[in-house]
């Protein structure tokens, strides 16, 4: 039996299945399917063919996974998770093209919605603050707010500075 025949008899068909990474599949199908990271330090890529390419985030890593589609009528659905890569066997939540999961910082779908996401992590980056290192609980926050329908809170640098000072104190 070869490696590739030992994995899929254990239940696992991707030869990545049993490393500690998160990975995430992306594919991209012009005007049809969109799915790219906007913000992460992916650990490795791998090129599966011209349309498919898998990122690996190690546990700990946080990454935003835009997902867009559309038909010949227009946008049929485009959403936005911000993920926490989690360690094996940690609890996680399943995502679409997300394996095995993570821990959902962030949940919104629609393009209006998105598309605020996507401004508010622009402005976040013109702060000079690296969207990876922004206090989980903001972008937590910033899902709350926008699925309820308000503006979230500016993530200033001074916010930014306070998260790492708990970071260190608090384990």
């Amino acid at each position: 039996m070869t490696n590739s025949t030992t994995s899929r008899a254990r239940g696992h068909a991707l030869p990545f299945a049993h490393d500690a990474l998160t990975h995430v599949e992306l594919t991209h199908i012009e005007k049809r399917v969109e799915n790219w990271i906007r913000f992460g330090h992916e650990a490795q890529e791998q090129i599966l063919d011209r349309r498919r390419r898998i990122f690996s985030f190690h546990p700990g890593s946080v990454f935003a996974f835009v997902r867009w589609a559309a038909n010949d009528f227009g946008t049929i659905a485009s959403r936005i998770d911000i993920l926490r890569a989690v360690a094996s066997g940690e609890p996680c939540q399943t995502v679409p093209f997300v394996r095995p999961g993570g821990e959902i910082l962030l949940r919104v779908a629609g393009w209006p919605k998105v598309e605020q996401v996507l401004r508010h992590i622009d402005a976040v980056e013109k702060a000079g603050i690296d969207a990876c290192a922004v206090s989980p609980d903001h972008w937590r926050h910033v899902g709350n707010r926008l699925n309820a329908g308000e503006p979230p809170r500016v993530y200033t640098m001074v916010r930014h500075r306070a998260w790492l000072r708990r970071r260190e104190i608090v384990p």
